[in-house]
């Protein structure tokens, strides 16, 4: 039987975070579905489309080495109907600091209750990337910064290239 999991974020931009997450991830299930939430109300800094090839590129090394497969996909509505359609029985979350546990909580108890057929596992971010967010990522770039430290380098150059084009 195939163990599939699934990961939904915005991952605008994926960072190092991200790629933590997906490694523990790697080593618990025999795919790993990457769910982007795609929101027609907000303006992403890349398109679904950038992350999605940002995302294949940053961590298919990364699962292969666990052997792993990796898809990527956008959904929009309900973590738990983006896990049925992928057939994953787990939802991946990361966590931060306490703020995100209490938020997890509550979002793995609601799944829990709307479809007991799937679990939620947490993993806690290594000390290394424990500050590091997105919104954090994209406003250091925007303010003409070097986010490499906080990003593959894939989102690196990627992010250099969207913040030349912008200015």
């Amino acid at each position: 039987m195939t163990l599939i999991a699934l990961y939904t974020g915005s991952f605008d931009p994926l960072t190092l975070g991200h790629m933590d997450v997906i490694g523990n991830a790697a080593v618990l299930c025999d795919e790993l579905v990457i769910a982007l939430g795609v929101n027609p109300a907000k303006t992403p800094f890349f398109t679904a489309q950038e992350r999605i090839a940002l995302i294949e590129a940053a961590c298919r090394p990364l699962l292969a080495v666990h052997s792993c497969r990796l898809s990527v996909r956008t959904f929009s509505g309900l973590a738990i109907h983006a896990a049925h359609e992928a057939g994953a029985k787990l939802l991946v979350r990361g966590l931060r600091d306490s703020t995100d546990l209490d938020y997890e909580m509550q979002m793995a108890s609601m799944n829990r209750v709307m479809a007991p057929d799937i679990q939620t596992v947490f993993f806690p971010a290594a000390p290394a990337v424990r500050h590091i967010t997105a919104t954090l990522v994209r406003q250091v770039a925007t303010m003409g910064g070097d986010a490499s430290p906080f990003v593959p380098p894939e989102v690196a150059a990627a992010l250099v290239q969207k913040t030349k084009l912008s200015s």
